[in-house]
């Protein structure tokens, strides 16, 4: 494998092709924010602004501009992404609403928890891109929001009856184990590695379970128990293998090698749970008893989802040396890059069907944004420049 040819397509493909067409279809010149309901081409078809994408491209130009290179156009786009969300994104409070109309007024009420976590880290490395000391501020006080409502993440607007079946989700812990470090140079020490335990201890521990095989589950009841109903058994393969390069990240700066192995070993064992064995790819949700699947899109392959395990594959060689690392990147960078890359225009597709045959040909919607691609891109470039 030729890492330096690979460096280059990675990077190549994230400052050629997939910044440029954010950068140049998405930004809304004349309300501010962005626009993500972009179709193949990237022309606008929705104009509606969800805070979760709002606050990951203020996060990803400002990333770039703080640890590629001091591009203004990079910085200029961060900071009027920026800007909006200050001024439209929440409700004086910093709650932050899950969605806006085009002039920022607000559609959806703040219900969300992960429109809290991607403010806190759009406005953490805003404040280091531009040396704000408001946004620092913002990101801390969004920040300690987002600790309060670990235990209740909908609060009033949680459609869960009380006391029946209290189940905890995985995607919180695992979110906090990369908001922790995005957001350390915020924090005090204490207060950095009290919350990195708590997360390495949920999404470790607790989610983790090595009695299923050493799959990762996506809830537990309050108390870590297993549950026999259609949440309790679900599977995310995706946000398993995302979680486990947050690990390693962690494992790496606790100095912590067996941290790392077991989050190596959770990677590999999530993807050979998740692998399509007929069409290829990897699984959205799955049924760890194998019943029939909740979610009617269970079958399809996501972007995110392979776009993340390209990375925890990668981290997972330059941090174990594991050659069952190289060996499944390779099919899995053949896979993702034969089938979500589109030939003829920029960025990639989002779904594709069972089959692999594009689902929906838009390039950003309610979900898909200037995200998983470049920040999948910019990762791996990072890490076969390095090995």
């Amino acid at each position: 494998m030729d890492f330096n040819k690979l460096a280059n397509q990675y990077k190549s493909e994230l400052l050629d092709s997939v910044l440029p067409f954010w950068l140049e279809h998405s930004q809304d010149h004349e309300y501010g924010g962005y626009f993500t309901c972009l179709n193949r081409e990237g022309k606008v078809f929705d104009t509606d602004k969800f805070i979760w994408l709002q606050g990951r491209e203020v996060w990803m130009f400002s990333m770039l501009y703080n640890k590629v290179e001091k591009r203004r156009e990079w910085l200029d786009c961060a900071v009027q992404g920026g800007e909006f969300l200050k001024r439209y994104g929440h409700d004086g409070n910093y709650n932050w609403y899950f969605s806006l109309d085009r002039e920022g007024n607000p559609l959806v009420d703040p219900y969300n928890v992960f429109s809290y976590t991607f403010a806190t880290m759009a406005f953490g490395q805003l404040s280091l891109a531009t040396g704000n000391p408001e946004y620092a501020e913002i990101a801390k006080k969004t920040f300690e929001i987002v600790l309060s409502k670990v235990d209740n993440p909908k609060g009033k607007w949680n459609k869960i009856h009380p006391g029946t079946r209290n189940l905890k989700n995985f995607a919180l812990p695992m979110i906090l184990c990369n908001l922790a470090l995005e957001i350390e140079h915020l924090l005090d020490e204490d207060y950095l590695q009290q919350t990195i335990d708590t997360c390495i201890h949920e999404v470790m521990d607790v989610f983790y379970r090595p009695e299923l095989g050493g799959i990762i589950i996506e809830n537990v009841d309050v108390d870590g128990n297993l549950v026999d109903c259609f949440e309790g058994r679900q599977v995310t393969p995706g946000h398993a293998i995302e979680a486990m390069w947050f690990i390693m990240d962690l494992g790496k700066r606790l100095n912590r090698p067996e941290l790392i192995e077991k989050a190596k070993d959770v990677t590999l064992t999530m993807i050979e749970y998740g692998w399509d064995k007929e069409y290829g790819g990897i699984y959205y949700f799955m049924d760890r008893s194998g019943c029939p699947p909740q979610q009617l899109e269970w079958d399809q392959k996501l972007w995110w989802v392979h776009v993340e395990t390209l990375i925890s594959l990668l981290k997972g060689y330059q941090l174990t040396g594991d050659k069952k690392c190289l060996e499944w990147f390779e099919k899995v960078h053949d896979y993702t890059w034969s089938h979500f890359k589109d030939t003829e225009y920029p960025e990639w597709y989002g779904y594709l069907n069972r089959r692999g045959e594009v689902l929906l040909p838009l390039k950003g919607g309610k979900w898909k944004g200037c995200f998983h691609v470049p920040r999948g891109l910019y990762q791996c470039w990072q890490i076969l420049e390095n090995l």
